[in-house]
């Protein structure tokens, strides 16, 4: 397990275990951190509002990075208020750079990105050249975890640069050990091996321990990636001890994780088995689920490599006891039986699955998959091995899917040298990937167990090339499709190249609207006002998908829905008004937490009645709604009050018995005449 060096430039050195962050930290520094956190807390309210309070929220955003990254964002957000108050740039970095960190902490990598790029901006604003190559660092790890090698290498090198030329030697170290790695991962074990050997003896000139330490890790990982057994656990095993002597816990679970694989290689599964349960237990003592669920995950892979390799019923595999609560006890007195070591390898698999998904390790998450369709498949149960193949598939082709050559003309490298020397890693990428293809071609037609597709071989590779590419254009214009056209809509243009308008008898429409847009706007900015209005709407749309309300479409900052169509429910009404309640809610406790000066108020209009629903243009065609329905649920809206759910008698009929409603009285609406209208409260009936 390659492990990258992440700068958190508030603090010195925090080590990343490869292609995923890790999200925890040992229960004792937790403590430890918790108590710092109350402490700060503490001292919180007699502060005055200055720099130095800026730099307390500054602490508690930073500690609550690997602890608690909402409330780390919580204090980066009131950081970056204060500091803008106060006109202090360096203050309002710092202030991104954390919510950065806690962004990716929670694995929201565009707000990660986001706000990197806002703490960048502001570090060449006041020309602070070590901020500078921090943050760069930062923006380089998050495209780590998006798998994007080539976009990696480019900050890298960018961040490599600003370190040298300031001369801060251990952001230099940092860097060039996590360029090593890219290049490993790419396949350019040259240059790997050149940078890992830069990146030692830099942290060895500075006696930074922990360096030391995984770097050497590192550098047993290249010598794995080549097959030099012997010399891949000579450094495993040096930085194993250099890992216990620093009490380093989760490199200790890297490192023995390393040693597993090298033995898994090598055949001697008992071994790879041992190191394999060493490190889940490490991953576990600090509390890490993202290492603990590659643990699981490697030794159910191991269980069906012993099935695989004859080996069932040998006397050095021990009895599974306690099957799929990550404790293998090979106790030498009696053996596992094929179906005994495959129903564990799926016990560790799908517990491994479990735990990756919750801490969205894809990398972890796509191995899993991967492993189960093979044990599957050495089950005979090929429905399942197809099906875990094909979620294999779909989330391999969503993370690696992009082209890398694409990147090459992207970056904004000047030496001419670097980037050669990316072209050359992107080749070698390529190969290996040209050989996933063909492989993943050939597992395909053990899946099938038709004799006579061999009779195809001449030509299937065309065949299925073709098809992969119509395959995959045609989920994502239906993905596309989708996100327009309700399914039944969508279906109906696909079959036929055209759609019949609709006449619904029994719907509710939804509308809603900002009552201090124009206000707000004025004082909020551009770009802030746009990155409301979509964190509003996205919301809104939640809403919306959960109590089966179909989304028409945004005017401005107005929102209109439907409930009903284009598949009839006898609950349109009831669900409308509970989605609204539930938007009204979100905005009201929004508007609490953020002030009117940074969100809005919503006012809502509801109308039950009839529809013509159907597609209107042809270039950058929409689905729409039209009728009376339509224009009273928007004069009900119009008629409504900040934090109000306006409904008409209609709708009120149809609700009465669920909700409690506050009569209104009659009221003039445009164009509609006098209307009876209703409040709905927040009390919900039985």
């Amino acid at each position: 397990m390659k492990r990258l060096l992440s700068i958190l430039f508030t603090i010195n050195f925090s080590l990343l275990a490869f292609l995923y962050s890790l999200s925890t930290i040992d229960c004792s520094a937790q403590n430890h951190s918790q108590a710092i956190i109350d402490s700060l807390l503490g001292e919180l309210p007699s502060q005055t509002e200055d720099t130095n309070k800026v730099r307390l929220l500054n602490e508690l955003s930073r500690i609550c990075i690997k602890i608690n990254a909402e409330d780390g964002i919580k204090y980066g957000m009131a950081q970056l208020d204060l500091a803008t108050k106060l006109g202090w740039e360096k203050g309002m970095a710092l202030a991104c750079n954390n919510l950065g960190n806690n962004y990716e902490s929670k694995s929201d990598y565009p707000g990660a990105l986001q706000y990197f790029s806002k703490a960048l901006k502001l570090h060449k604003a006041i020309k602070y050249k070590k901020g500078m190559a921090a943050v760069t660092c930062n923006i380089g790890l998050v495209y780590v975890n998006l798998g994007d090698y080539p976009k990696a290498l480019e900050y890298f090198f960018r961040a490599l640069k600003i370190a040298e030329e300031g001369g801060y030697k251990s952001y230099a170290a940092n860097i060039t050990g996590n360029i090593g790695n890219i290049y490993e991962t790419l396949g350019n074990y040259s240059k790997a091996q050149e940078y890992n050997i830069k990146a030692l003896d830099l942290f060895k000139d500075l006696d930074f321990k922990m360096g030391i330490a995984g770097v050497t890790g590192n550098i047993g990982n290249i010598y794995l990636s080549q097959s030099d057994y012997s010399s891949a656990l000579e450094y495993y095993f040096d930085a194993l001890k250099l890992d216990e002597e620093g009490g380093f816990k989760q490199f200790s679970a890297d490192v023995c994780n390393g040693i597993g694989l090298t033995y898994k290689r090598q055949k001697n599964y008992t071994m790879a088995i041992d190191y394999f349960q060493r490190s889940l237990n490490a991953s576990e003592d600090v509390g890490n689920r993202a290492s603990a669920a590659l643990a699981l995950f490697s030794i159910g892979d191991v269980l069906n490599e012993i099935v695989k390799s004859d080996k069932v019923g040998a006397s050095s595999i021990g009895r599974q006891s306690e099957v799929g609560t990550g404790a293998y006890k090979p106790d030498g007195t009696s053996s596992m039986s094929k179906s005994e070591l495959l129903k564990s390898a799926s016990a560790y698999l799908l517990r491994a699955l479990e735990m990756s998904k919750a801490v969205n390790a894809q990398s972890v998450i796509i191995q899993c998959y991967s492993a189960l369709a093979e044990t599957y498949k050495l089950k005979g149960d090929y429905k399942k091995a197809l099906e875990a193949s094909d979620y294999y598939h779909a989330m391999e082709d969503s993370v690696f899917s992009q082209e890398n050559k694409e990147e090459i003309l992207k970056m904004g490298m000047k030496n001419d040298y670097d980037r050669q020397r990316l072209t050359d890693s992107l080749k070698v990428a390529e190969k290996q990937k040209i050989a996933t293809i063909n492989l993943r071609k050939q597992k395909n037609y053990t899946y099938m167990g038709v004799a006579g597709i061999m009779l195809l071989a001449g030509f299937s590779f065309f065949i299925v090339k073709e098809r992969g590419k119509s395959e995959t254009a045609r989920k994502q214009s239906d993905g596309l499709l989708l996100n327009i056209l309700p399914d039944e809509v969508a279906s109906e243009l696909k079959a036929t190249g055209t759609t019949t308008a609709k006449h619904y008898d029994d719907v509710t429409v939804l509308f809603t609207d900002f009552v201090n847009f124009t206000q707000a706007s004025e004082s909020m900015g551009a770009q802030n006002l746009i990155d409301e209005l979509h964190a509003c709407f996205k919301k809104f749309d939640e809403i919306s998908e959960q109590y089966n309300i179909e989304k028409i479409k945004t005017i401005g900052d107005a929102y209109l829905a439907v409930a009903g169509l284009p598949t009839a429910d006898p609950k349109h009404a009831e669900n409308i008004v509970q989605a609204a309640k539930e938007i009204t809610a979100f905005m009201e406790d929004r508007l609490g937490k953020m002030g009117a000066e940074r969100t809005f108020q919503v006012r809502v209009g509801v109308h039950s009645g009839s529809v013509v629903a159907g597609i209107v243009g042809v270039k950058k065609f929409a689905y729409d709604i039209w009728g009376d329905t339509v224009n009273t649920a928007a004069r009900m809206e119009q008629n409504s009050e900040a934090g109000k759910i306006n409904i008409s008698q209609t709708t009120y009929e149809l609700v009465k018995d669920k909700f409690t409603c506050e009569y209104r009285g009659e009221f003039e609406a445009k164009g509609k005449g006098v209307m009876k209208m209703y409040y709905v409260s927040t009390e919900t009936r039985a």
